[in-house]
């Protein structure tokens, strides 16, 4: 497995446009297309949030029931959530546009929206983008970086990745995109994130190799613990690589899993790291848990924290909040069998030792702390599992962004 340049079309036969439609941003790109030149087999999750926005609702449609996918439209600043059946009418609209313009049946069209919830799509605006980024669809990396700019909203950066790996004797690349900075607390945020791959893999075991895989990425990060109405995670496979279909569980399957699970693992750590205002990803690693539930729980409890998270960003070894937030978590534990360890480039330091603080450098500590990643390590002596949860400093910043957002 290597990694290469590109993002959603690094894999053969896919291509990507982008435009600036002034759906919300006026100086800016803010529409992104997806194209494949083969149908594709499709595979999505979901937002858990009750109140779903109507992208999330026609997408559930479509790969539940469409035989093949061939396209995705994307807007980001208006997120088409709580706008009833005329919300959910302009995903057909938008979804129609698309299949006119590129000459595909109206189900075969995936579309996603982000940005601000209640307010009613422009729909010229996002038909004539539609109309505009059919005849620039274009392979090159360029393209699928552009895209990757157009969907954001708050992010500072676009988030992308792409590697290739021996599946079947061929040559397989999966690449993807994604954004997220708020509202960011997955049960599968503003999250949206399209994966593309010419891997041939039945529908089946694409869905599951995602659903799966989820679990111990996207669903393991969190920004400000709000999971949003629109979080959509897609997964499309055309066949292009040219090897024997997988149609189960071996070896070649497991390898896909493998790059899939890089690739989101990568994307997800970059919208961690990209928390609204935030100055450091914040990565909580639980090890010697009796199982793998006790440490998600234990891990996503710490770093969804908001007292550990506001320490982060102070750069303070205040390790008591993070013993408190373990405490609170509803994961049984012996407080005093626990070990704690800040790492980051700058060295690692032990905290506490068996629950209680250790004779550290406080100064040694902060330096550790005042990096741009930053690992708390827990040890809880009970067993072999672990888990690893993502996400990032509170800062003031954070509030400033959230206080004017519609503004």
């Amino acid at each position: 497995m290597r990694k290469i340049d590109g993002g959603v079309t690094a894999a053969k036969g896919f291509q990507a446009a982008s435009v600036a439609a002034g759906i919300k941003y006026k100086d800016r790109m803010d529409m992104a297309l997806i194209y494949s030149e083969e149908p594709c087999r499709a595979a999505g999750t979901f937002t858990t949030n009750l109140v779903k926005a109507a992208p999330v609702r026609w997408d559930q449609q479509v790969v539940s029931q469409s035989p093949y996918v061939q396209a995705v439209v994307v807007n980001a600043g208006i997120a088409n959530a709580c706008t009833g059946s005329e919300g959910y009418g302009y995903c057909r609209e938008t979804a129609l546009a698309a299949a006119r313009a590129l000459h595909i049946a109206e189900n075969a069209v995936l579309v996603a929206s982000t940005g601000v919830i209640g307010m009613q799509l422009p729909m010229e605006k996002l038909k004539a983008g539609i109309e505009a980024m059919a005849p620039r669809l274009d392979g090159s990396i360029q393209a699928g970086t552009a895209a990757a700019r157009a969907i954001m909203t708050t992010d500072t950066k676009k988030k992308e990745v792409a590697l290739q790996v021996e599946i079947g004797g061929k040559t397989v690349t999966v690449g993807g995109m994604c954004k997220g900075s708020g509202m960011i607390h997955p049960n599968m945020c503003t999250m949206l994130s399209f994966v593309t791959t010419d891997l041939a893999i039945s529908r089946e075991l694409l869905q599951e190799a995602l659903r799966e895989d989820i679990k111990d990425t996207y669903n393991m990060i969190s920004v400000d613990g709000d999971t949003s109405t629109n979080d959509t995670v897609l997964l499309l496979a055309n066949g292009m690589a040219g090897n024997d279909e997988i149609t189960e569980k071996n070896q070649e399957y497991r390898k896909f899993c493998q790059a899939l699970n890089q690739v989101n693992e990568t994307l997800a750590k970059a919208m961690a790291g990209d928390g609204e205002g935030c100055t450091a990803l914040f990565e909580v690693k639980v090890v010697g848990a009796e199982s793998k539930s006790q440490a998600v729980t234990l891990s996503k409890s710490v770093i969804t924290s908001n007292l550990t998270k506001a320490a982060i960003f102070g750069h303070d070894a205040n390790w008591g909040r993070i013993l408190c937030a373990m405490g609170y978590s509803g994961a049984q534990f012996d407080p005093e069998q626990v070990d704690l360890f800040f790492e980051s480039r700058a060295g690692k330091l032990q905290i506490i030792e068996n629950g209680v603080s250790v004779d550290y450098s406080e100064e040694e500590a902060t330096r550790i702390l005042s990096q741009p990643e930053v690992t708390a390590l827990i040890d809880v002596k009970m067993g072999d599992a672990s888990a690893t949860a993502w996400g990032c400093d509170l800062t003031f910043d954070y509030v400033k962004i959230n206080a004017d957002y519609r503004s």
